[in-house]
């Protein structure tokens, strides 16, 4: 299976290990509008930048950074008290958290990211980092979110507040070079099925990955935080239908698999969770242009999605 395709996502997708370097460079300019140590903190998001808000959630609590909660903006608990309030916003445009930074604004500190300068979010949060070298032509978003991450990830490093386990930002750009070539297993676009599965931050690459196939293939695809795997998803699981886990398996869930007949994802070592979770989803959204060709979708135009979603008067 080719690492890259010919789609304008394919090579957004290869550009990111760059990109994250990128990331990783500019977070002296960028520092302001990220959260400091021992605030209070909520992020929000919609769509995939809420399964990032939700990663660096995790990631910043279990780091010791400070407590962190993450929302999609339509349901912020508004009246809920936090010290600053990070938004992320690919296009500066999405009219839930324009809507709830203009809310808050003048009542608690606000922040935001986004790639690109000349939106309304430069107004609306008090302090942006702009990410426009991640920003993107394509619909279906890849390595703008892992950049968003990348970035954040760098914060906490930089602030000795990485937790326990998780890599460098320097090793994971290392895996991700590994990520954007290393061949996909040629029996997992033919599947079916797919079912995500992560534990702790990378539970929202779960999610992610996920909607990554939904957006581009069309694909079943579903999400679950690995330990609720048996409580029921595991049902689903069978002949031709694969189960990909972010980090490393549970003790004993590789056996179940097998025993139920699924795929278990590894990757060119062989061992599922061998690369870093922010990299590994390099290889799903790589999968997800290689499913929608194969159904003869164009991954830079998915249906029934646009860029950013505006409702016209504030309202759906």
């Amino acid at each position: 299976m080719s690492a890259i395709g010919l789609s304008r996502t394919s090579a957004e997708i290869a550009s990111q290990p760059a990109v994250w370097r990128q990331a990783a460079a500019s977070l002296p300019r960028q520092a302001s509008a990220l959260p400091r140590r021992g605030e209070r903190v909520a992020v929000v998001g919609c769509g995939t930048s809420w399964f990032m808000a939700q990663s660096y959630a995790v990631l910043r609590e279990t780091g010791g950074h400070g407590e962190t909660d993450a929302f999609a903006a339509s349901e912020f608990p508004v009246g809920r008290r936090y010290d600053r309030v990070l938004a992320i916003t690919r296009s500066g445009t999405t009219t839930e958290v324009l809507d709830l930074l203009h809310r808050l604004k003048g009542t608690v500190a606000t922040g935001a990211v986004t790639a690109d300068p000349d939106t309304p979010v430069m107004r609306a949060a008090d302090a942006v980092a702009v990410l426009d070298f991640a920003d993107e032509e394509s619909v279906v978003q890849t390595r703008f979110a892992t950049a968003n991450l990348a970035l954040l990830r760098a914060h906490l490093e930089s602030e000795n507040a990485l937790p326990a386990g998780v890599l460098p930002l320097d090793d994971a750009v290392r895996d991700a070079e590994r990520a954007v070539s290393e061949p996909l297993d040629a029996a997992v676009p033919g599947a079916e099925q797919f079912t995500f599965l992560g534990t702790g931050w990378t539970c929202g690459l779960a999610l992610e990955a996920a909607l990554k196939m939904r957006e581009a293939a069309g694909a079943w695809t579903e999400a679950y935080p690995a330990m609720e795997y048996r409580h029921g998803p595991i049902s689903i699981t069978g002949p031709g239908r694969v189960t990909w886990a972010f980090g490393r398996l549970p003790e004993g869930l590789a056996g179940d698999v097998d025993r139920v007949g699924g795929t278990l994802v590894a990757d060119s070592t062989g061992v599922a969770g061998s690369l870093d979770p922010l990299a590994d989803l390099i290889r799903a959204q790589r999968l997800a242009v290689v499913c929608a060709e194969a159904r003869g979708h164009d991954p830079d135009r998915p249906r029934n999605l646009t860029r950013s979603v505006v409702l016209e008067d504030g309202r759906a």
